[in-house]
């Protein structure tokens, strides 16, 4: 099943671009997917690899394999490549990315593959004001670029609250980023006093040392938005927050820059590079190993597939569905059953111009106010279309699902407005996605880890089982969760593979 997107369209983007991306994939997607008709057409394959997942983790890793000179084919359950990178065109001709979009300025791996690809990149919009709504008093201020002094980008002395409050959020923040150089970011279950803070919830830790809400919102702002995932302060351990901070540190700015044409067409430009066949809805059953230390590998449309090595490109909450032969080691099924996935909408509002540039205001808000929790303008340098990105997560996109599509976008506006102004309320093109309802994802931006399950677990967590290899955005040590750690992670694969097969 696709993901569900709602549109709303005063304009016409060209039916033959609704008709494909209306299923939840891009345009330069449907190259991919007769590709993948054709391969599949020959059958069962004998390869050096297969890889299962052909996200941009699973792409790189196939893609890095062939330089060793080792044969490849790639598995993927969707009936399109690029897993949570995927793009979709709106008004003006210009690209959308429904999962992630950017990048960070210490995101090596991507600007050098973006150089690669030929794909130019531009500054995220941060010059003017920006909002925040605070108990509905609302401030509009400078960004503070210095992260670890300032109030999610905000100046403490801006903030429209009493100065013990201030005081409060300060000292907890501070004390937090403290916490987060202490952790082994590789090994956290070896950090200092590890058991204690992997047993201890993010909510009762923020509790104990204050009861201020405002100074809570920063850790709950870590949870919900910022790096770590879609999740609530009571669902994961201190410990992985802070493992989270130390391995994508928010003060390095993941979101700096975005790339003209949408993330999303590196998945089809990264395919065309692959020499091995690339199957779409052929989900993986199983993987069994051989007498002879090989692998079979069963897709559900029929195929079959001998290799010597498999990685496995795929969150760890939906590893589960592939049946193992032997089965998996109980620590590496275990960490698997406690990796669940966040909740997250992510909303794009389309207009003719990115008018809050003329007002002075940079399109990056945050704030209480019940659904929105986090914008940001993800326009083109020239402003049009002007492109407001929205996210709801954890525990408010789980609630905001269960609403009708009519009550949800009321919701959503509602809120724009009260960031923005009554402009807002109208914007010429709307796509929301629920990436919960996305079936071979179930949930975004990327996983966590439960309570206590970093140090039973931990060591599990990125060791290959045999010449079974774990690959995706969520095992790599440095930005998990983002296309850097993505394109991390696939490399880290095929350097694993080719020493097991070597």
């Amino acid at each position: 099943m696709g993901m569900k997107i709602t549109r709303r369209s005063m304009l016409t983007v060209g039916t033959a671009a609704i008709a494909t991306t209306a299923a939840g994939a891009a345009l330069g997607v449907k190259a991919d997917v007769q590709k993948s008709a054709a391969s599949a057409a020959h059958g069962d394959t004998t390869v050096d690899v297969v890889v299962i997942g052909a996200g941009v983790s699973g792409l790189i890793a196939a893609r890095e394999l062939e330089k060793y000179q080792r044969s490849t084919t790639v598995l993927e359950a969707r009936p399109r490549i690029g897993g949570r990178c995927v793009r979709q065109q709106t008004i003006q001709n210009w690209w959308l990315d429904l999962g992630g979009q950017w990048m960070g300025k210490t995101h090596h791996l991507f600007k050098s593959l973006t150089q690669d690809l030929g794909i130019k990149v531009f500054d995220s919009y941060f010059d003017g004001n920006t909002v925040l709504i605070w108990n509905g008093k609302k401030v509009v201020v400078p960004v503070n670029d210095d992260w670890a002094k300032s109030f999610l980008n905000i100046s403490y002395g801006d903030l429209p609250v009493p100065v013990k409050d201030r005081e409060a959020a300060q000292d907890l923040h501070r004390e937090f980023l403290q916490l987060v150089q202490s952790v082994d970011a590789n090994k956290p279950w070896l950090s200092p006093d590890a058991r204690t803070l992997d047993t201890q919830t993010i909510d009762t830790w923020m509790r104990s040392r204050t009861d201020s809400e405002l100074a809570q919102f920063i850790v709950k702002w870590y949870t919900r938005s910022g790096g770590s995932g879609g999740f609530e302060p009571g669902d994961s351990s201190i410990l992985h927050l802070a493992q989270t901070q130390k391995a994508s540190p928010q003060g390095e700015t993941p979101e700096a820059l975005l790339l003209y044409g949408a993330v999303g067409q590196i998945p089809d430009m990264l395919a065309r590079q692959i020499r091995g066949k690339i199957h779409t809805n052929a989900a993986v059953q199983a993987v069994i190993r051989q007498p002879d230390g090989g692998y079979v590998v069963k897709a559900a449309d029929g195929t079959s597939h001998r290799c010597r090595a498999v990685v496995v490109a795929m969150p760890p909450a939906l590893r589960s569905r592939i049946v193992f032969e032997p089965g998996l080691p109980p620590q590496v099924s275990g960490l698997q059953q406690r990796s669940p996935m966040g909740s997250m909408f992510k909303i794009l509002c389309i207009y003719q111009t990115a008018w809050w540039r003329e007002q002075g205001l940079n399109g990056y808000a945050q704030g209480n106010l019940p659904t929105v929790q986090l914008t940001a303008d993800s326009s083109p340098p020239s402003g049009k279309p002007g492109v407001l990105a929205a996210f709801v997560s954890a525990d408010r996109a789980v609630s905001l699902g269960l609403q009708n599509p009519r009550a949800r976008r009321e919701a959503i506006l509602a809120d724009l407005v009260q960031f923005w102004g009554p402009q807002a309320a109208a914007p010429l093109d709307y796509v929301e996605i629920n990436w919960g309802e996305e079936s071979w994802t179930t949930g975004g931006f990327t996983s966590y880890l439960t309570t206590g399950a970093w140090t039973s677990f931990g060591p599990a967590w990125r060791e290959p089982v045999g010449r079974v290899v774990w690959a995706g955005t969520e095992s790599s040590a440095r930005w998990a969760g983002y296309y850097e750690g993505a394109i991390q992670a696939g490399m880290d694969a095929s350097k694993t593979v080719q020493k097991l097969l070597s």
